[in-house]
């Protein structure tokens, strides 16, 4: 009853009561002072009377499934404890607040970075995300993936409200100070209902300790929990390397891949590179330089080093496989590597349904799992995306493959509620990560796609080089606008040949232009473009459907020997 009150506060209901109650009052009061004046009949007064008392109800209604803003006027409320993950999102926060978390939920949240110099802070995260793991390998305990957990770093957040957004009933916190070869580890469970603490402890380990002092605490963590263990269930990790070193280079590798772009991806490679060297058997350090690798591909203009550089990332997964069977990583880039650059779509599915197999709770295995699924058109993607948002409900990737999975089709279908879910979904990516360019490509493309091109080109202009001017080209051409739209495709043309040849294409398609486009994806294929991958969910290549180089062009992705 408590967290029903909390949400109705929460979303603004009691202040919506007691303005509308004080609007509907002042309005009486007017009619019943001014209506004699006018010679206005009796029951006029009783109309406004009766009008606001039923429109009491729906105000309220209103003030709990949307919201206003002055920038962003009314729209769908998100906020709730499941951040909407399934069904509509009105319908899933209302059935959020009715039933409260399980007292076996859990989010784990980045460990502060004490030490002195405040340098450490890939370390923190790194124990603190270790533990995550550890404790998701129990199917009996709801633990919120890390994007969601640890989208609260660094931000001054109540654990109760925390504990709200992420739908759970525990917070474990803590923090890390390293001095040389010691460390200091402060780590406390605490109940979200009443902010009490189930349990805390401080640790003063060498370095290394640190993977003991990582299984303790997750064992402390269960047993305050009192959750029941199977006979056979061991937290730990079995795939970790023995030395703290090359586990030090590892963490820095991860920080250094999360933060994206070339410079991220270069020093991810060169960290993971030396871990290797360090211990050359330590697989989930070569699963993650496939990893980096293949996202550094991206950035290189040269098509003979970019097809390079793909396969030294298929041989750094194929050995981790090799090294650790056992372990998720290795198969779970290689799927991504089958399916983005190989077109080995058996292939890619087989890999990642075998990493859910041995890390059914991985949120970046499912995400993986969902891109291939959405790649080739399948309805159950859905499903799957929704389970994905559910427990990690701050992920805006999750968002982003919801909302693009409805816009494809929705499209297709004409089914207006689902593009309604779309525009919801894109907005919820885009709150969470308002830089993305694709997110704004693929928002900018459902407005184009149901017939609104001035508010496309302004979403398109948002979007990051390559992308914006692929999108400008398109809803200036949708305008009438040729000379707009020459521009935007030259420019394209011009500095982005080598990488967005898909993009080329889609403008081409949508202009009409059957053997500009035709011409643009076998450069893309001849590139390994990563975008010819969605060329089966693109609605901007849909006008190419009836050529017969639609279907060679498939043949030759591999999409008929799925």
């Amino acid at each position: 009853m408590t967290s029903v009150f909390s949400e109705l506060k929460r979303r603004h209901v009691y202040r919506t009561a007691a303005f509308y109650a004080a609007a509907a009052w002042l309005l009486v009061q007017v009619a019943t002072q001014v209506a004699p004046y006018f010679d206005m009949p009796t029951w006029s007064v009783r109309l406004v009377i009766v009008a606001c008392v039923a429109g009491f109800p729906i105000a309220l209604l209103l003030s709990w499934f949307y919201e206003w803003s002055p920038s962003t006027g009314w729209r769908r409320e998100l906020d709730g404890p499941i951040a909407n993950a399934a069904g509509s999102p009105a319908d899933h926060a209302a059935a959020a607040v009715a039933a409260p978390p399980s007292d076996q939920s859990i989010a784990v949240l980045a460990f502060a970075d004490m030490s002195q110099a405040r340098d450490q802070e890939y370390f923190s995260d790194g124990l603190a995300e270790e533990l995550l793991n550890l404790l998701a390998q129990l199917p009996q305990l709801r633990v919120i993936a890390r994007t969601s957990s640890f989208a609260f770093k660094g931000k001054d957040v109540d654990v109760a409200t925390i504990a709200r957004t992420l739908h759970v009933a525990n917070i474990l916190e803590g923090s890390v100070r390293k001095s040389g070869n010691m460390l200091r580890i402060t780590a406390q469970l605490v109940r979200a209902s009443d902010s009490s603490h189930l349990w805390s402890q401080t640790y003063d380990r060498e370095l290394t300790d640190v993977f003991a002092v990582q299984d303790e605490i997750a064992q402390a963590v269960v047993a305050a929990l009192k959750v029941k263990l199977l006979p056979q269930q061991v937290l730990t990790n079995p795939h970790r390397t023995a030395d703290t070193k090359a586990h030090d280079q590892y963490l820095l590798g991860m920080a250094a891949l999360r933060r994206g772009r070339h410079e991220g991806y270069r020093d991810a490679v060169a960290a993971f590179r030396l871990a290797i060297e360090i211990d050359p058997d330590y697989a989930a350090a070569h699963a993650a330089l496939a990893q980096a690798i293949d996202s550094s591909a991206d950035f290189v203009q040269d098509s003979d080093q970019r097809e390079t550089l793909q396969m030294q990332a298929l041989t750094s997964a194929e050995h981790a496989i090799k090294l650790a069977p056992g372990l998720a990583d290795g198969y779970a880039v290689r799927g991504r590597l089958r399916c983005r650059n190989l077109w080995n779509w058996s292939g890619a599915l087989a890999d990642l349904r075998r990493a859910l197999e041995l890390d059914p709770s991985s949120s970046d295995v499912r995400l993986q799992y969902v891109y291939v699924l959405f790649c080739l058109n399948r309805p159950e993607v859905v499903a799957i995306t929704r389970k994905v948002i559910q427990d990690d409900p701050l992920s805006w990737l999750g968002w982003f493959y919801y909302g693009g999975l409805h816009r494809n089709f929705g499209t297709m279908s004409g089914d207006t509620a689902m593009l309604a879910e779309a525009r919801v979904a894109l907005q919820r990516a885009l709150e969470l990560n308002p830089h993305a360019s694709f997110i704004h490509y693929v928002s900018g493309g459902l407005e184009l796609l149901e017939g609104k091109a001035e508010a496309a080109l302004a979403v398109y202009r948002q979007a990051g080089a390559g992308f914006r001017e692929a999108g400008i080209a398109m809803a200036e051409h949708s305008l009438g606008h040729k000379k707009e739209s020459d521009d935007a495709l030259s420019e394209l043309e011009a500095k982005y040949a080598n990488g967005f040849s898909t993009q080329i294409a889609e403008v081409h398609g949508w202009r009409g232009e059957h053997d500009a486009a035709f011409a643009a994806l076998d450069r893309a294929c001849t590139q390994s473009d990563a975008g010819l991958s969605r060329v089966l969910s693109d609605p901007f290549l849909r006008p190419l459907y009836a050529d017969p180089r639609w279907a060679a062009l498939l043949e030759r992705l591999a999409f008929t020997k799925v």
